[in-house]
């Protein structure tokens, strides 16, 4: 496995100054915020294209530090009823896919969005309970009408450029828990699978390393990023907690560093479930801790992962050197769940 991150953690240096902080600290691959959410200071699609002289020395500055760009990430709102909103979305989600094949990086990282609840609304729903009963109206509405036609449309444009699409589960999204991801992928198809963040399921108190086991072979990137449920305050409000971010003492739970929310021990579990899966390739690092700055954050949690990643291939058995033969394939580790590779 190889230690990345992905570029919000840098943004407070320039372009050059960033890169040189992650070569330092042991990184390996940089996962490229392009747009939606993310600024694109390190990454503008649409300017890189423009200019091939632009595009090599930007490229070049990844190549001199033995930086690898494991995946473009556009986490965004492409399914917005703001028609502005939707529109600036689906344009950079074709530069980014132009770009993605011009580096010949084959991963986007994103969201599958929210949409309105029918038609003529003006905001976003997310529907989590079956009661009222409209709310299973909407939800229908929402998939058969809005979801599953755009990314049936935007999978094969994806795929067009060599790109795999790896949808983060996220509450407010329509895709926020292992059913929804899978259903997204029966309905649109093979170029639909995972990018595993796991701090959006402790929030929901989803245990990703039973979302490991049973999405296997469909993830096909992973973030590192962690939560922590504040106890006192979940007791007595719960988790779904619109309590603003700046207020981080009143809320009832907090994206926190590596290593801050769950022990060494968890992230040593982690990393085996991955291993387990098939997946031997990028744990890209988030940063989003309002209790630490980003440098330092990056810095404790690179050290956590560097500790417990798993780089190096099993090599020989212990119980091959005892002259004790395997009665099965010793590379299956888990059977497959429906999937293509876990890696580009």
């Amino acid at each position: 496995m190889k230690l990345g991150l992905i570029t919000t953690g840098l943004l407070q240096h320039d372009f050059e100054t960033g890169l040189d902080l992650a070569h330092k600290l042991g990184f390996q691959a940089v996962e490229l915020g392009c747009g939606g959410f993310h600024s694109k200071r390190y990454a503008d699609p649409q300017a890189l294209l423009a200019d091939s002289t632009r595009f090599e020395l930007w490229r070049a500055a990844f190549e001199e530090r033995s930086l690898e760009i494991s995946a473009l990430a556009i986490h965004g709102a492409p399914l917005s009823p703001d028609p502005v909103t939707a529109t600036a979305y689906e344009r950079e989600f074709i530069d980014c896919c132009r770009l993605a094949e011009r580096l010949g990086v084959g991963r986007l990282t994103l969201l599958a969005g929210l949409p309105e609840g029918g038609p003529g609304d003006r905001t976003p729903s997310w529907v989590t309970t079956p009661f009222p009963p409209w709310n299973l109206e909407a939800l229908q509405w929402q998939w058969e009408e809005r979801l599953v036609p755009y990314w049936l449309e935007k999978a094969r444009i994806a795929a067009d450029h060599g790109c795999r699409l790896c949808f983060e589960m996220s509450p407010s999204d329509m895709v926020f828990n292992p059913e929804s991801l899978l259903r997204l992928r029966a309905e649109v198809g093979e170029n639909v699978g995972c990018n595993l963040d796991p701090s959006h399921l402790f929030w929901q108190q989803i245990d990703p390393l039973e979302v490991i086991r049973a999405l296997g072979s469909l993830i096909w990137h992973v973030h590192a990023k962690d939560t922590r449920i504040q106890d006192a305050q979940s007791r007595l409000n719960g988790v779904l907690d619109p309590t603003p971010h700046a207020q981080v003492a009143r809320r009832s739970w907090l994206f926190r560093t590596v290593g801050y929310g769950h022990d060494e021990l968890f992230w040593r579990d982690f990393i085996s479930e991955l291993r387990l899966a098939g997946y031997d390739d990028v744990v890209s690092i988030e940063h989003e801790d309002d209790l630490i700055d980003p440098d330092e954050g990056l810095a404790k949690a690179a050290a956590v992962l560097h500790a417990v990643l798993i780089q190096a291939p099993v090599g020989t058995h212990w119980w091959e050197t005892m002259g004790v033969r395997a009665a099965e394939p010793v590379d299956e580790l888990r059977p497959a769940a429906d999937a293509g590779p876990a890696g580009d």
